[in-house]
């Protein structure tokens, strides 16, 4: 999980792209660990147990990543400039 500050008001615009930038790395990161988590499961290579406790954490992970999408993209739209744009 990438380092967050505390006041992200307080950050200046070019700071708040690169956040962004590295919230998206993260995303796209979480994403393939939960593919591999999967595929690991289905080659039945670890328990469902640990399978289940594995997609929590990757669960609150994802969340907080969105958490931090939004926020960051609220208070950038809020100093007028416009977010970066979703890449597929």
């Amino acid at each position: 999980m990438p380092v967050w500050p505390e006041k992200i008001e307080e950050r200046s615009l070019d700071e708040m792209f690169r956040l962004q930038a590295e919230n998206r790395a993260w995303s796209k990161q979480l994403r393939l660990e939960t593919q591999a988590l999967v595929n690991t499961r289905l080659a039945k290579n670890i328990s469902m147990e640990e399978y289940t406790s594995s997609r929590l954490a990757a669960a609150q992970s994802s969340a907080e990543c969105r958490r931090r999408a939004e926020t960051l993209a609220r208070e950038i739209e809020s100093r007028g400039a416009h977010p970066l744009p979703q890449i597929a």
